[in-house]
């Protein structure tokens, strides 16, 4: 029992491990010596559990708790240093973005100033907000493909963005890299119609990134304007369907401001911790959390109807699998993708010069619970580099399930799991 209580501890509080059988065997490089050996069947749950590691909220809070706080971490050090960032990015000129998708008909929400159309005031938990006012002229095709070639809005975007940055500069595109560059970090999100718009940091930076200083004429005023004809100019052509042409770009509603630093009023200010909090928040999100769509593909369009699922998901569902047996939208994959509503990106994307990576968080994660384990051990040394190069590691691990068995679930119950420090108590 103590030693099954020590490897659910392990998981961090992941509900929903998976499972791997196999061995690993640590041989001395010289002297041939076996170290050590692990054979799952030997340990107290019968294999090796390993973290899922999943990003939804929705599926497994311990993990998107993580991903949640990586997030956060990957965005402030973009905004002021660290990780490996240089502290003078909280120098250059930086605005947050919020790009929204187009009208597909009028539904019900809740304006900043009078009444929603319906003529009524919505509380904000309100269900029927989000949903159309009149679903049968409400445009759902365009709806879910407008959610299929999101992606490639951006990528339009970030192209017309660097071309509108040089053009105020006075540059050529091809000189612009020697003066300058664009770092992004962006996420996705779904509106409560089930449409995606993004969230972005935009910063201008020196010709080799954050590392080099922007140049004199950078600033937020600048990329302000360039960012707006950019999103003006940004349109991809879709499919015809039925004789009808679809064009799509971003919607009017374009919210840009500069991010100041935490120094300033967060009352009057957009502070870097206040962006990245925000950024992070829609990390772990998804569809089902706006929606109260699907978490996980369908197999079969008559899954829907054992599903409790509001019917303005369901139509958008619906018409996604529909369209997703037209041969000309296969490359969209809509019936792989149509518990997301068609959308098929990642939700949190960065330029390469931004900041950190969610792998380096994670490696120097690893490490340190390496360190923790070995001193736990009474080892001398444990972070000698030595010791790698002397060690050889033979392993095989095969997939063996996923989950927890009822036992297992009761004992992962008790265990009260701190996010905040990483590990587990009873």
């Amino acid at each position: 029992m103590p030693g099954l209580m020590r490897q659910l501890r392990g998981l961090g509080g992941c509900t929903t491990p998976i499972r791997l059988d196999g061995h690993r065997t640590d041989v001395h490089t010289t002297t041939g010596e076996i170290l050590h050996h692990l054979t799952a069947s030997d340990l107290p749950a019968g294999h090796l559990l390993v973290r899922c590691n999943n990003r939804r909220t929705t599926r497994c809070p311990a993990c998107a708790e993580t991903y949640r706080r990586d997030t956060y971490q990957l965005i402030t050090a973009g905004l002021r240093g660290g990780k490996g960032t240089p502290e003078r990015v909280a120098t250059h000129p930086r605005v947050f973005a919020t790009f929204t998708a187009p009208s597909f008909g009028p539904v019900h929400n809740r304006p900043t100033k009078g009444r929603c159309r319906c003529g009524t005031t919505h509380p904000a938990d309100a269900p029927e907000l989000g949903t159309p006012l009149d679903p049968d002229t409400y445009d759902y095709e365009a709806a879910v493909l407008w959610n299929a070639h999101a992606s490639k809005i951006w990528a339009r975007f970030s192209i017309y963005l660097r071309r509108e940055v040089a053009k105020r500069a006075g540059l050529s595109q091809r000189a612009f890299k020697e003066h300058a560059r664009v770092s992004f970090a962006k996420v996705a999100e779904y509106q409560r119609r089930g449409a995606i718009h993004f969230h972005a940091v935009i910063r201008l930076d020196g010709p080799d990134g954050g590392d080099t200083p922007p140049p004199a004429w950078a600033s937020a005023e600048l990329l302000t304007d360039a960012i707006r004809a950019a999103t003006t100019a940004a349109h991809v052509p879709g499919p015809v369907i039925d004789g009808r042409a679809h064009t799509f770009a971003f919607g009017t509603q374009l919210d840009i401001r500069p991010i100041r630093t935490a120094d300033l009023d967060a009352g009057t200010e957009l502070t870097e911790r206040a962006v990245a909090a925000y950024i992070a928040k829609y990390a772990t999100k998804g569809a089902e959390t706006a929606t109260g769509t699907l978490d996980r593909p369908l197999k079969f369009l008559a899954e829907l109807g054992r599903k409790s699922i509001p019917e303005h998901a369901q139509r958008l569902i619906r018409t996604a699998w529909t369209l997703g047996a037209r041969k000309d939208l296969e490359d969209l994959r809509l019936r792989a993708w149509a518990h997301m509503l068609g959308f098929r990106g990642h939700f949190s994307t960065k330029t390469r010069r931004y900041s950190t990576t969610l792998g380096a968080l994670r490696t120097a994660r690893a490490e340190w619970r390496r360190l923790q384990a070995a001193i736990a051990r009474g080892e001398q040394n444990p972070a000698d580099p030595a010791d790698d190069d002397t060690t050889l590691v033979l392993a095989h691990w095969a997939f063996a399930g996923t989950g927890l068995t009822r036992s297992e679930e009761w004992l992962a119950a008790s265990l009260t799991h701190d996010p905040q420090e990483g590990d587990t108590t009873t």
